[in-house]
C-alpha cells in the first residue's frame, strides 16, 4: 500500500518561502509520479505541480509558474514543492498524491494515493 505525508506547511507573510516535502512508502518510488494539489476554502481543488517517475517531465499551474518549482531525492522517496514570492492567494491546504502510472498529469482521476494535506497560511 502506497501511502503519501505532507509536511512543511505554516503560516507566513507574503514574499517568503516555504518547502513542503511529500515523503512516498510502499510501492517502487522511482517508478512513481506524484503532484501537488491545493484547496482553499470554498474552492475546488487546483492542480498546482507535477513531476513524472525519472524527474526530468514537471508541470506547473498557472498560477504558480515562475514561483514554484517541484523536485524529486528517489534516495529519500521524497518530492519536494518549493514555494516562493508566496502571495495570501496562495493559501490552501496543500495534498501530494502518487500516480502509479508514473506520467504525474495535471488531473485530479489520475492520482491514486492522496496524503492528508498540510495547511498554508500566507498574511499581507
Amino acid at each position: 500500500q502506497v501511502q503519501a505525508v505532507e509536511s512543511g506547511g505554516g503560516a507566513v507573510q507574503a514574499g517568503d518561502s516555504l518547502r513542503l516535502p511529500c515523503v512516498v512508502s510502499g510501492g517502487t518510488f522511482s517508478r512513481l509520479a506524484v503532484g501537488w494539489f491545493r484547496q482553499a476554502p470554498g474552492k475546488e481543488r487546483e492542480f498546482v505541480a507535477a513531476i513524472n517517475w525519472e524527474g526530468r517531465l514537471t508541470r506547473y499551474g498557472d498560477s504558480v509558474k515562475g514561483r514554484f518549482s517541484i523536485s524529486r531525492d528517489n534516495a529519500k522517496k521524497t518530492v519536494y514543492l518549493q514555494m516562493n514570492r508566496l502571495k495570501p492567494e496562495d493559501t490552501a491546504i496543500y495534498s501530494c498524491a502518487v500516480d502509479s502510472a508514473g506520467y504525474g498529469s495535471m488531473w485530479l482521476y489520475e492520482y491514486d494515493y492522496w496524503g492528508q494535506g498540510t495547511q498554508v497560511t500566507v498574511s499581507p
